[in-house]
């Protein structure tokens, strides 16, 4: 698979990320908690995925998806639904921008770390230009999300 769609279905997925917490933050605003909102959202979520893999896969898809599940499974859902949380929060009390701004450079830190650690070169002459493209990224996030520090 070509990189350029690679790097096009990302860029769909960062402006499809902005929509879908839009519109969570203003079904918020019509519930009495964001728990309402993340349930919708994991349970559609949940439900298309089970369609899609029923649709290709039929019941032995559904059986092998359960007999996978193991408590250690587990995190990367309760990592999702608070990555959600944190979002919708975010867009409410800061807005669009100084929350991406924060989600992005905190993940960029994490994934260099990531990729130097598995890599084994955690060198400064190894990772000299990714770790001043984050630099510059944070120095973007503290700008942006600054005013609305206090």
């Amino acid at each position: 698979m070509s990189s350029y769609i690679i790097l096009a279905t990302l860029a769909v997925a960062g402006i499809s990320l902005v929509l879908q917490n839009i519109l969570m933050v203003r079904i918020t605003q019509s519930v009495s908690t964001v728990l309402i909102t993340l349930v919708i959202n994991s349970s559609v979520g949940l439900t298309a995925l089970l369609l899609l893999l029923f649709a290709r896969r039929g019941t032995a898809g559904i059986v092998e998806a359960i007999g996978t599940i193991r408590p250690w499974a587990l995190l990367p859902g309760l990592l999702g639904s608070f990555v959600v949380f944190a979002g919708i929060w975010g867009y409410q009390r800061l807005g669009a921008a100084p929350t991406i701004a924060v989600l992005v450079g905190s993940q960029l830190l994490a994934g260099l770390i990531f990729d130097a650690a598995r890599s084994g070169r955690m060198t400064l002459s190894d990772n000299a230009w990714q770790i001043a493209g984050a630099v510059l990224l944070v120095i973007g996030a503290v700008l942006v999300a600054g005013r609305h520090a206090s």
